[in-house]
């Protein structure tokens, strides 16, 4: 059976999504690598805004999103959690 995502995943998805784009993306771009709809992503990237994991440019015409050392933290710390997770079979 197949697991839904969690909060934690999701939000961690979206900002390995930026990672992979080295470090900014479009957040039409951060949708599709996400996998979210549009209006769960705007909810998403509203509450890591505020956070300060990401923060908004614009450059000419286009918005671009851009992950903060907190943002990059938190990937690291998730990355860790999971692994501690694999370790004991969680």
């Amino acid at each position: 059976m197949v697991r839904k995502r969690s909060r934690t995943d999701i939000i961690n998805d979206m900002l390995i999504a930026i990672v992979d784009k080295g470090g900014e993306i479009k957040p039409t771009h951060l949708m599709y690598k996400a996998n979210l709809s549009h209006g769960l992503m705007q909810s998403y990237l509203e509450e890591l805004v505020d956070k300060e994991m990401v923060k908004k440019i614009d450059r000419k015409t286009y918005t671009y999103l851009i992950i903060t050392d907190k943002g990059c933290q938190f990937v690291e710390k998730f990355k860790e959690m999971k692994e501690f997770e694999k370790t004991f079979g969680l």
